[in-house]
């Protein structure tokens, strides 16, 4: 059936989407899974008269291919206006005595390995970099090549460029950096986030699906059930095929108000519950479409003890019908059929006289022709 075609094609779209669906949420798990950031803490120290400040606190963040150790050094950042340290030949301008240094270096420009290999050969222990303007205190793990004995740290932009006004102004300042705690990325809120979404979304699919091959399955039984009952109800109607001699193809024989055709001899005709008897390739396609008799109105499937749905539709039911009951016409042909048949042209004159009905007699009423010879 039509309508079952269209529900089991939509499933299978449903279920080859849900199927792609799971294959990426188990592949981004696995590589969010895999990865994992250490936090540094930052000790900065510097003297501002005859006091010397210190600022403690977990403000960096590894880059992912760092060497994991504590470090220490004077800040240096490079020299001249850029300060994101791309340029192969970038200094930093720092006294010959002053032992291990950091480089400090502006994000930007170019890639962290490049900067981190610039400060690498001009003998920098470490390398500080500073996120972009206007981005607060937020870090992030870098991604770049891994240096020997190099610290990679990113810190905000706030400090970083609060440090690098303090070395502009000429002040000496000292930093520790020390390992802090490790985090897996898939523990952070995003992913967290992302695993509530992914899940509830895979459940509603997975409900979606039971739901449609559960609907798919009652439509199936119930139309099943209503061909079996169509089936018998034809079957309960009597079937007659006229010959000659009945009184339904005498010149003065009813005709068929479906087809507006006269009875002939052979013709199956079918008796419905209120008398009224049709062609049967006709009135069978009309109870279908309306269930009604077409003369009297009853209401024949009711009769018949069939019940059918309002959403089922006429359209539903013929072509439920259609291959069960090989005499009937399809819809196209029925609505060809009920229209009257051309007027034939004639020599004599006819008058139509219509007879009323008794009351006793349930026979649709007569139209009898009475042909007179012209003169």
């Amino acid at each position: 059936m039509n309508l079952l075609k269209i529900s089991t094609s939509r499933n299978n779209a449903a279920s080859s989407w849900l199927v792609k669906f799971s294959f990426l949420w188990l592949l981004s798990q696995n590589c969010c899974r895999a990865s994992a950031v250490w936090t540094a803490y930052m000790n900065i120290s510097f003297h501002v008269g005859n006091r010397m400040l210190s600022e403690l606190g977990e403000t960096g963040v590894f880059g992912r291919s760092s060497t994991l150790k504590r470090v220490a050094g004077v800040l240096v950042p490079p020299e001249g206006k850029t300060q994101n340290a791309c340029n192969p030949n970038t200094s930093f301008s720092r006294s010959k005595d002053s032992g291990t240094w950091l480089a400090l270096i502006e994000r930007g420009g170019c890639t962290f390995t490049q900067k981190i290999k610039v400060a690498a050969e001009k003998g920098a222990s470490g390398v500080i970099i500073y996120n972009f303007p206007g981005t607060g205190n937020q870090v992030f793990p870098m991604s770049h090549q891994a240096f020997e004995d190099i610290v990679v740290v990113m810190i905000g932009n706030l400090k970083g460029t609060e440090i690098l006004h303090l070395i502009q102004k000429g002040i000496h300042i000292t930093a520790v950096v020390e390992v802090g705690r490790k985090h897996i990325i898939w523990m952070n809120h995003y992913f967290v986030s992302f695993v509530i979404v992914t899940a509830a979304t895979l459940t509603y699919f997975i409900f979606y699906h039971i739901r449609r091959l559960w609907l798919a399955r009652i439509q199936n039984r119930r139309w099943q059930r209503l061909t079996t009952d169509l089936k018998k109800a034809f079957g309960q109607l009597q079937v007659r095929v006229l010959k000659e001699g009945d009184e339904e193809i005498n010149p003065n024989g009813d005709s068929c108000v479906v087809c507006f055709e006269p009875y002939k001899p052979n013709d199956t005709v079918r008796v419905l519950t209120c008398k009224h008897f049709f062609h049967k390739s006709c009135i069978d396609p009309w109870i279908l479409a309306h269930g009604t008799c077409p003369m009297c109105k009853c209401d024949i499937l009711k009769a018949l003890g069939i019940q059918v749905d309002v959403e089922d539709g006429a359209e539903s039911l013929q072509v439920l019908m259609s291959s069960e009951l090989p005499g009937n016409l399809s819809p196209n042909e029925e609505g060809t059929n009920n229209e009257p048949p051309p007027a034939r042209r004639s020599d004599k004159a006819t008058h139509m006289e219509e007879h009323p009905t008794s009351q006793n007699d349930n026979r649709p009423n007569s139209v009898v022709e009475e042909f007179h010879p012209s003169p």
